[in-house]
Protein backbone atom coordinates (compact mmCIF):
# COMPACT_ATOMS: atom_id res chain seq x y z
CA UNK A 1 0.00 0.00 0.00
CA UNK A 2 1.11 3.70 -0.84
CA UNK A 3 0.92 6.54 1.15
CA UNK A 4 0.33 10.02 -0.11
CA UNK A 5 0.17 12.70 2.18
CA UNK A 6 -1.00 16.55 1.49
CA UNK A 7 -0.54 19.34 3.40
CA UNK A 8 -1.37 23.35 4.09
CA UNK A 9 -3.38 25.42 5.53
CA UNK A 10 -6.77 25.27 3.70
CA UNK A 11 -7.90 22.91 1.23
CA UNK A 12 -6.47 19.79 2.64
CA UNK A 13 -9.60 18.06 2.73
CA UNK A 14 -10.98 18.78 -0.76
CA UNK A 15 -7.72 17.70 -2.29
CA UNK A 16 -7.58 14.95 -0.25
CA UNK A 17 -10.92 13.73 -0.77
CA UNK A 18 -10.72 14.42 -5.08
CA UNK A 19 -6.92 12.47 -4.90
CA UNK A 20 -8.67 9.98 -3.79
CA UNK A 21 -11.75 9.82 -6.43
CA UNK A 22 -9.14 10.28 -9.29
CA UNK A 23 -7.47 7.22 -8.19
CA UNK A 24 -10.25 4.79 -7.47
CA UNK A 25 -11.27 5.92 -10.93
CA UNK A 26 -7.92 4.09 -12.36
CA UNK A 27 -8.12 0.24 -13.64
CA UNK A 28 -6.83 -1.68 -10.79
CA UNK A 29 -6.68 0.85 -7.98
CA UNK A 30 -8.37 1.35 -4.53
CA UNK A 31 -7.91 4.45 -2.42
CA UNK A 32 -8.81 4.75 1.16
CA UNK A 33 -8.90 8.00 3.14
CA UNK A 34 -8.27 9.98 5.94
CA UNK A 35 -9.46 13.35 6.11
CA UNK A 36 -10.81 15.84 8.58
CA UNK A 37 -14.44 15.08 7.84
CA UNK A 38 -14.10 11.45 7.94
CA UNK A 39 -11.65 8.31 6.96
CA UNK A 40 -12.31 5.72 4.43
CA UNK A 41 -10.59 2.36 4.93
CA UNK A 42 -11.70 0.49 2.28
CA UNK A 43 -15.35 -0.50 3.08
CA UNK A 44 -16.92 1.59 5.77
CA UNK A 45 -16.87 5.23 6.36
CA UNK A 46 -16.27 6.79 9.77
CA UNK A 47 -15.03 9.82 12.00
CA UNK A 48 -11.50 9.67 13.48
CA UNK A 49 -11.85 12.74 16.15
CA UNK A 50 -8.46 14.38 14.35
CA UNK A 51 -7.47 15.78 11.25
CA UNK A 52 -4.17 13.56 11.27
CA UNK A 53 -5.10 10.55 14.13
CA UNK A 54 -2.33 9.61 16.67
CA UNK A 55 0.07 6.80 14.94
CA UNK A 56 -1.71 4.23 17.05
CA UNK A 57 -5.57 4.82 15.03
CA UNK A 58 -3.27 4.97 12.31
CA UNK A 59 -1.72 1.60 12.94
CA UNK A 60 -5.83 0.18 12.94
CA UNK A 61 -6.56 2.11 9.93
CA UNK A 62 -3.61 1.08 8.21
CA UNK A 63 -4.83 -2.56 8.89
CA UNK A 64 -8.61 -2.11 7.56
CA UNK A 65 -7.40 -1.19 4.48
CA UNK A 66 -4.90 -3.98 3.78
CA UNK A 67 -7.57 -5.91 4.70
CA UNK A 68 -9.61 -4.64 2.39
CA UNK A 69 -7.93 -4.63 -0.25
CA UNK A 70 -6.48 -0.99 -0.61
CA UNK A 71 -4.01 -0.25 -2.81
CA UNK A 72 -3.41 3.62 -1.78
CA UNK A 73 -3.24 5.80 1.46
CA UNK A 74 -4.30 9.26 1.21
CA UNK A 75 -4.89 11.55 4.79
CA UNK A 76 -4.36 15.29 5.55
CA UNK A 77 -1.03 15.97 7.29
CA UNK A 78 -1.31 18.66 9.44
CA UNK A 79 1.08 21.00 11.09
CA UNK A 80 0.58 19.18 14.79
CA UNK A 81 0.64 15.73 13.04
CA UNK A 82 4.40 17.01 11.71
CA UNK A 83 5.85 18.83 14.49
CA UNK A 84 4.38 16.00 16.86
CA UNK A 85 5.39 12.95 14.72
CA UNK A 86 1.66 11.33 14.79
CA UNK A 87 2.35 9.64 11.21
CA UNK A 88 5.69 7.94 13.29
CA UNK A 89 7.35 5.47 10.60
CA UNK A 90 4.69 5.71 7.87
CA UNK A 91 6.68 5.73 4.73
CA UNK A 92 5.16 8.66 2.21
CA UNK A 93 5.47 7.76 -1.50
CA UNK A 94 4.51 11.34 -2.58
CA UNK A 95 2.83 14.78 -1.47
CA UNK A 96 1.36 18.10 -2.29
CA UNK A 97 1.31 21.39 -0.16
CA UNK A 98 -1.47 23.54 -0.72
CA UNK A 99 -1.15 27.02 0.55
CA UNK A 100 0.13 28.77 4.18
CA UNK A 101 -1.80 31.52 5.91
CA UNK A 102 -2.20 32.64 8.77
CA UNK A 103 -3.49 30.15 11.23
CA UNK A 104 -2.41 27.91 14.21
CA UNK A 105 -0.07 30.67 15.57
CA UNK A 106 -1.38 29.47 18.88
CA UNK A 107 0.67 26.92 18.58
CA UNK A 108 3.87 27.64 16.30
CA UNK A 109 3.76 31.17 17.02
CA UNK A 110 5.25 32.86 14.58
CA UNK A 111 4.77 31.91 10.63
CA UNK A 112 8.26 31.34 9.88
CA UNK A 113 8.15 28.49 12.33
CA UNK A 114 4.77 27.53 10.99
CA UNK A 115 6.17 27.45 7.47
CA UNK A 116 9.47 25.22 9.03
CA UNK A 117 6.95 22.82 9.87
CA UNK A 118 5.12 22.23 6.69
CA UNK A 119 8.47 22.63 4.69
CA UNK A 120 10.02 19.57 6.94
CA UNK A 121 7.38 17.64 5.32
CA UNK A 122 8.84 17.75 1.99
CA UNK A 123 11.85 17.06 3.90
CA UNK A 124 10.09 13.77 5.09
CA UNK A 125 9.01 12.56 1.75
CA UNK A 126 12.65 12.99 0.25
CA UNK A 127 13.80 11.19 3.10
CA UNK A 128 11.14 8.34 2.48
CA UNK A 129 11.92 8.50 -1.01
CA UNK A 130 15.46 7.10 -0.06
CA UNK A 131 13.98 4.24 2.26
CA UNK A 132 11.36 3.22 -0.60
CA UNK A 133 14.26 3.04 -3.30
CA UNK A 134 12.39 5.16 -5.34
CA UNK A 135 12.98 4.56 -9.50
CA UNK A 136 10.35 5.35 -11.40
CA UNK A 137 8.44 2.10 -11.00
CA UNK A 138 4.90 3.59 -11.09
CA UNK A 139 3.62 3.31 -14.82
CA UNK A 140 3.56 6.59 -16.06
CA UNK A 141 4.78 8.60 -13.94
CA UNK A 142 4.79 12.37 -15.03
CA UNK A 143 8.18 14.09 -14.17
CA UNK A 144 11.55 12.55 -12.92
CA UNK A 145 10.39 9.41 -12.04
CA UNK A 146 13.46 8.71 -10.01
CA UNK A 147 12.36 10.84 -6.93
CA UNK A 148 9.06 10.97 -5.03
CA UNK A 149 6.41 13.64 -6.35
CA UNK A 150 6.09 16.51 -4.61
CA UNK A 151 3.03 19.06 -5.75
CA UNK A 152 3.40 22.61 -4.62
CA UNK A 153 0.72 24.61 -5.45
CA UNK A 154 1.31 28.54 -6.89
CA UNK A 155 -1.65 29.97 -6.01
CA UNK A 156 -1.67 30.39 -2.30
CA UNK A 157 0.15 31.58 0.41
CA UNK A 158 3.92 30.62 0.45
CA UNK A 159 3.83 29.10 -2.46
CA UNK A 160 6.33 30.32 -3.94
CA UNK A 161 8.74 29.94 -1.12
CA UNK A 162 7.75 25.90 -1.33
CA UNK A 163 8.58 25.68 -4.41
CA UNK A 164 12.09 26.97 -3.52
CA UNK A 165 13.00 25.08 -0.54
CA UNK A 166 11.29 21.68 -1.94
CA UNK A 167 13.85 21.86 -5.37
CA UNK A 168 16.58 22.06 -2.67
CA UNK A 169 15.55 18.57 -2.08
CA UNK A 170 15.66 15.24 -4.18
CA UNK A 171 12.22 15.42 -4.76
CA UNK A 172 10.26 15.23 -8.54
CA UNK A 173 8.88 18.77 -7.94
CA UNK A 174 5.68 19.74 -9.50
CA UNK A 175 4.27 23.44 -9.95
CA UNK A 176 0.63 23.72 -10.52
CA UNK A 177 -1.64 27.21 -10.85
CA UNK A 178 -4.97 27.70 -11.62
CA UNK A 179 -3.92 30.26 -14.22
CA UNK A 180 -1.98 27.28 -16.52
CA UNK A 181 -4.30 24.23 -16.52
CA UNK A 182 -2.84 21.34 -17.42
CA UNK A 183 -6.55 19.55 -17.19
CA UNK A 184 -9.54 20.94 -18.76
CA UNK A 185 -12.08 22.53 -16.28
CA UNK A 186 -14.57 23.83 -18.33
CA UNK A 187 -16.90 21.00 -16.81
CA UNK A 188 -15.89 21.87 -13.09
CA UNK A 189 -18.93 22.26 -10.68
CA UNK A 190 -16.87 23.04 -7.52
CA UNK A 191 -16.63 26.84 -8.09
CA UNK A 192 -13.94 29.30 -7.17
CA UNK A 193 -10.39 29.78 -8.40
CA UNK A 194 -9.22 27.85 -4.70
CA UNK A 195 -10.85 25.31 -5.76
CA UNK A 196 -9.57 25.14 -9.32
CA UNK A 197 -6.31 25.14 -7.74
CA UNK A 198 -7.47 21.87 -5.54
CA UNK A 199 -8.08 19.81 -8.70
CA UNK A 200 -4.96 20.69 -10.06
CA UNK A 201 -2.67 19.98 -7.24
CA UNK A 202 -4.70 16.24 -6.55
CA UNK A 203 -4.64 15.83 -10.68
CA UNK A 204 -0.94 16.32 -10.54
CA UNK A 205 -0.39 13.84 -7.67
CA UNK A 206 -2.73 11.60 -9.20
CA UNK A 207 -0.87 11.45 -12.51
CA UNK A 208 2.79 11.02 -10.94
CA UNK A 209 0.87 8.12 -8.68
CA UNK A 210 0.46 6.68 -12.49
CA UNK A 211 -3.50 7.75 -12.90
CA UNK A 212 -3.78 8.10 -16.65
CA UNK A 213 -4.57 11.51 -17.61
CA UNK A 214 -7.76 10.32 -20.00
CA UNK A 215 -8.80 8.86 -16.51
CA UNK A 216 -8.68 11.78 -14.34
CA UNK A 217 -9.98 14.16 -16.71
CA UNK A 218 -12.83 11.90 -16.93
CA UNK A 219 -13.68 12.38 -13.32
CA UNK A 220 -13.19 15.98 -13.23
CA UNK A 221 -17.04 16.99 -14.19
CA UNK A 222 -18.37 14.33 -11.36
CA UNK A 223 -17.03 16.37 -8.43
CA UNK A 224 -19.37 18.00 -6.69
CA UNK A 225 -19.92 20.53 -3.29
CA UNK A 226 -19.66 17.83 -0.29
CA UNK A 227 -18.77 18.31 3.53
CA UNK A 228 -20.10 21.69 3.87
CA UNK A 229 -17.17 22.83 1.00
CA UNK A 230 -19.44 25.55 -0.55
CA UNK A 231 -22.13 23.16 0.03
CA UNK A 232 -25.77 24.59 -1.46
CA UNK A 233 -28.13 24.17 0.88
CA UNK A 234 -32.11 24.01 0.15
CA UNK A 235 -34.69 25.39 2.35
CA UNK A 236 -38.49 26.22 0.42
CA UNK A 237 -39.51 29.50 2.80
CA UNK A 238 -35.68 30.98 1.93
CA UNK A 239 -35.97 33.25 -1.37
CA UNK A 240 -31.75 33.77 -1.20
CA UNK A 241 -29.27 31.05 -2.25
CA UNK A 242 -27.83 29.92 1.04
CA UNK A 243 -24.67 28.01 1.45
CA UNK A 244 -22.37 26.54 4.45
CA UNK A 245 -18.72 26.71 4.38
CA UNK A 246 -15.70 25.59 6.45
CA UNK A 247 -13.45 29.01 5.80
CA UNK A 248 -12.30 29.59 9.22
CA UNK A 249 -9.16 31.75 8.52
CA UNK A 250 -8.76 34.71 7.24
CA UNK A 251 -7.61 33.35 3.77
CA UNK A 252 -10.52 30.71 3.47
CA UNK A 253 -13.35 33.41 4.21
CA UNK A 254 -11.08 35.89 1.54
CA UNK A 255 -11.48 33.12 -0.93
CA UNK A 256 -15.15 31.55 -0.70
CA UNK A 257 -16.62 34.93 -0.60
CA UNK A 258 -14.41 36.31 -3.71
CA UNK A 259 -15.62 33.16 -5.50
CA UNK A 260 -19.60 33.96 -3.90
CA UNK A 261 -19.27 37.52 -5.39
CA UNK A 262 -18.76 35.75 -8.50
CA UNK A 263 -22.19 34.21 -8.63
CA UNK A 264 -24.32 36.79 -6.75
CA UNK A 265 -26.92 38.22 -9.18
CA UNK A 266 -26.00 41.83 -9.95
CA UNK A 267 -28.52 44.00 -7.34
CA UNK A 268 -28.25 40.93 -5.44
CA UNK A 269 -26.46 41.55 -1.76
CA UNK A 270 -23.96 38.86 -0.17
CA UNK A 271 -24.79 37.93 3.32
CA UNK A 272 -22.23 36.46 5.66
CA UNK A 273 -22.82 34.88 8.93
CA UNK A 274 -19.73 34.42 10.61
CA UNK A 275 -17.81 33.70 13.94
CA UNK A 276 -14.29 32.98 14.87
CA UNK A 277 -13.06 29.54 17.49
CA UNK A 278 -12.02 30.32 21.22
CA UNK A 279 -9.53 28.87 22.71
CA UNK A 280 -7.52 29.06 19.24
CA UNK A 281 -5.04 31.77 17.39
CA UNK A 282 -6.57 35.08 18.65
CA UNK A 283 -4.71 36.79 15.97
CA UNK A 284 -6.91 35.65 13.50
CA UNK A 285 -10.06 36.91 14.34
CA UNK A 286 -9.58 41.29 13.41
CA UNK A 287 -8.23 39.49 10.11
CA UNK A 288 -11.21 37.51 9.48
CA UNK A 289 -13.37 40.53 10.30
CA UNK A 290 -11.26 42.62 7.57
CA UNK A 291 -11.62 40.11 5.17
CA UNK A 292 -15.65 40.22 5.46
CA UNK A 293 -16.09 43.73 5.65
CA UNK A 294 -13.94 44.18 2.49
CA UNK A 295 -16.27 41.84 0.75
CA UNK A 296 -19.81 41.38 2.38
CA UNK A 297 -22.64 43.61 2.24
CA UNK A 298 -24.34 42.27 4.59
CA UNK A 299 -22.64 41.17 8.04
CA UNK A 300 -23.86 39.02 10.79
CA UNK A 301 -20.82 38.11 13.50
CA UNK A 302 -21.83 35.40 15.64
CA UNK A 303 -20.24 32.75 17.58
CA UNK A 304 -18.72 29.53 16.18
CA UNK A 305 -17.22 27.22 18.69
CA UNK A 306 -16.47 29.52 21.50
CA UNK A 307 -15.01 26.11 23.79
CA UNK A 308 -14.09 28.32 26.78
CA UNK A 309 -14.62 31.62 26.27
CA UNK A 310 -17.18 34.08 26.58
CA UNK A 311 -18.46 34.47 22.58
CA UNK A 312 -18.73 38.28 23.30
CA UNK A 313 -15.17 38.89 23.97
CA UNK A 314 -14.47 36.59 20.84
CA UNK A 315 -17.05 39.13 18.31
CA UNK A 316 -15.19 42.18 19.95
CA UNK A 317 -11.67 41.11 18.39
CA UNK A 318 -14.10 40.33 15.41
CA UNK A 319 -15.04 43.73 15.35
CA UNK A 320 -12.16 45.53 15.67
CA UNK A 321 -11.18 43.86 11.71
CA UNK A 322 -14.38 45.11 10.97
CA UNK A 323 -14.28 48.59 12.00
CA UNK A 324 -10.46 48.99 10.70
CA UNK A 325 -11.68 47.77 7.18
CA UNK A 326 -15.08 49.85 6.89
CA UNK A 327 -12.84 52.91 7.92
CA UNK A 328 -10.41 52.13 5.12
CA UNK A 329 -13.53 52.15 2.63
CA UNK A 330 -15.02 48.47 3.29
CA UNK A 331 -18.15 47.16 0.79
CA UNK A 332 -20.12 46.36 3.64
CA UNK A 333 -23.47 48.14 3.93
CA UNK A 334 -24.73 46.70 7.73
CA UNK A 335 -22.90 44.73 10.38
CA UNK A 336 -24.56 43.10 13.40
CA UNK A 337 -23.34 41.06 16.19
CA UNK A 338 -25.61 38.41 17.39
CA UNK A 339 -23.68 35.75 19.58
CA UNK A 340 -26.42 33.52 19.47
CA UNK A 341 -25.69 30.86 16.01
CA UNK A 342 -29.10 29.81 15.26
CA UNK A 343 -30.41 33.33 16.00
CA UNK A 344 -27.75 34.93 14.18
CA UNK A 345 -28.49 32.41 10.99
CA UNK A 346 -32.47 33.06 11.40
CA UNK A 347 -31.66 36.52 11.02
CA UNK A 348 -29.94 36.25 7.66
CA UNK A 349 -32.49 33.59 6.70
CA UNK A 350 -35.51 35.99 7.12
CA UNK A 351 -34.08 39.24 5.70
CA UNK A 352 -32.43 38.18 2.68
CA UNK A 353 -34.24 38.13 -0.75
CA UNK A 354 -34.53 36.61 -3.81
CA UNK A 355 -30.98 37.28 -5.76
CA UNK A 356 -28.99 37.74 -2.58
CA UNK A 357 -26.42 35.16 -1.56
CA UNK A 358 -26.36 33.98 1.79
CA UNK A 359 -22.39 32.69 3.16
CA UNK A 360 -22.60 30.72 6.39
CA UNK A 361 -18.72 30.19 7.63
CA UNK A 362 -16.55 28.60 10.02
CA UNK A 363 -18.21 25.39 10.64
CA UNK A 364 -19.03 23.50 7.60
CA UNK A 365 -19.41 19.74 7.96
CA UNK A 366 -19.30 19.70 12.11
CA UNK A 367 -22.55 18.72 13.89
CA UNK A 368 -21.72 20.22 17.20
CA UNK A 369 -21.20 23.74 18.82
CA UNK A 370 -18.45 23.46 21.68
CA UNK A 371 -19.48 25.53 24.85
CA UNK A 372 -17.47 25.80 27.96
CA UNK A 373 -16.56 22.10 27.61
CA UNK A 374 -19.62 20.86 26.44
CA UNK A 375 -20.37 19.81 22.49
CA UNK A 376 -24.21 20.62 21.97
CA UNK A 377 -25.66 19.17 18.42
CA UNK A 378 -25.70 22.20 16.05
CA UNK A 379 -24.96 21.74 12.41
CA UNK A 380 -25.29 25.09 10.31
CA UNK A 381 -27.40 22.96 7.82
CA UNK A 382 -29.67 21.70 9.72
CA UNK A 383 -30.44 25.14 10.97
CA UNK A 384 -30.91 26.33 7.68
CA UNK A 385 -33.25 23.02 6.54
CA UNK A 386 -35.33 23.06 9.92
CA UNK A 387 -36.00 27.25 9.56
CA UNK A 388 -39.61 28.35 8.68
CA UNK A 389 -40.70 32.29 8.62
CA UNK A 390 -42.55 33.57 11.35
Amino acid sequence: MRFWGITGTNGKTTTTWIFAEFVNAAVGRKCGYITTVEAFDGARHFHTGYTTPPLSQLKEIYAAMEANGVTDCVMEVSSHAIHQNRTGDTVFAGGAFTNLSEDHLDYHKTMEEYFRVKRSFAERIAADGVRLKWGGTIPGSAGRGDFPPFVVCLDGGYGREMLDAAGSLPLNVLPVTFRSPRFDLSGLRLVGDYNKSNVLVAAALAEAAGVPHATIQSVVPTLAPRWGRLERVENPHVEAAVYVDFAHTPDGLEKVLTAARGFTPEGGRLWVVFGAGGDRDPMKRPLMGEACARLADELVVTSDNPRGEDPVVIIAAIMEGVRRASAAGGAMRAVREIPDRREAIHFALANARAGDVVIIAGKGHETTQEVKGVKHPFDDREVVRDWTAG
